[in-house]
């Protein structure tokens, strides 16, 4: 089929390899525009127009959707657009112009987890399932009529980078599926359940900080799904310590939350509101994620306090 294939980050690139390889004929890939990234903050492409360029696709990067980047979406002339993780919405004016309409992978089971950021909020709601829905697109937030949707069971240890790198691969085989269907005329519309309806809005760094009078099984839960971004912190001596992966365990007795109760080769265990936060996997300031047990070797930190 003709196709546009819309998307930004590392989640999206291998539904457009999956589109590539299945032989579509992709006219044009749209994307984010450059943003300064590391610490030299120099313009850095997005993962999806990096991998475009390599396969030899016509990059467009537009900054709105607006009057000019339509006009290049007529002229393409596509049958289908592909959209996953694209970060602009599309305007009613946008999902006329392809002729079979504007597909989305979403990575959720919809209606749960509608929004900007469904993969981290199921990790952080503790979820038991996720999964990929491929949707036809309208002018609302992640509403449109279900396609196809399988489904991907959670374990408790799950962080949300692991769940983003097993649902990415199944976006790109199922949006294949959606589309062969779609060309035999065997892909019927399902709408979304009125009921069910969750909204996950965009994570922000502030909501990273962790807040030790909560229960050590809502902050694991955090941990994991702040992994990989915006990332877990709090701050020790001045410092702000970064949590990568942690675990809800017994053993706080009664001392006050935020207190490190003991630093081994378990790990870090840290009281809480309720129980205790064994820290499994941190970064002190200038270094790199390490296990915890090895971070806290020579580090004389029992018995001080987390803010």
């Amino acid at each position: 089929m003709k196709l546009v294939f819309a998307g930004t980050p590392d989640f999206a690139v291998p539904a457009l390899d999956a589109l590539h390889a299945a032989g579509h004929d992709i006219v044009g890939v749209f994307t984010q525009p450059d943003r300064p990234a590391g610490r030299g903050r120099k313009l850095q492409a997005s993962p999806v127009a990096l991998r475009a360029e390599a396969l030899g696709l016509a990059v467009y990067k537009p900054p709105k959707l607006h009057a000019e980047a339509q006009a290049v979406l007529r002229e393409l002339a596509p049958e289908v657009m592909v959209v996953v993780a694209y970060g602009l919405l599309l305007p009613q004016a946008v999902l006329d112009i392809p002729t079979l309409g504007c597909l989305n992978i979403h990575g959720s089971l919809l209606p749960r987890w509608r929004g900007a950021a469904p993969i981290a909020r199921a990790v952080e709601a503790g979820d038991s399932e996720s999964g990929i829905t491929i949707m036809r697109m309208d002018a609302g937030l992640d509403t449109g009529p279900m396609l196809l949707l399988e489904r991907l069971p959670l374990t408790p240890e799950m962080t949300a980078a692991q769940l983003h790198d097993a649902l990415s691969p199944l976006g790109g085989r199922l949006i294949v599926e959606a589309l062969a269907r779609l060309q035999r005329g065997e892909l019927p519309e399902r709408a979304q359940p009125a009921e069910g309806m969750t909204y996950a809005r965009k994570l922000s760094k502030e909501e990273a900080r962790i807040d030790w009078s909560q229960p050590a099984a809502t902050l694991a839960r955090r941990v994991r799904a702040f992994n990989p971004a915006p990332v877990a912190w709090s701050e020790l001596d001045g410092e702000r310590i970064r949590f990568w992966n942690a675990r809800a365990v017994d053993g706080a007795g009664n001392a006050a939350p935020g207190t490190v109760v003991a630093a081994d080769a378990a790990g870090l265990r840290i009281a809480c509101g309720e129980g205790a936060l064994l820290v499994t996997e941190l970064q002190r300031p200038g270094g790199k994620a390490l296990e915890a047990g090895q971070a806290v070797r020579g580090w004389a930190i029992a018995g001080k306090t987390f803010t």
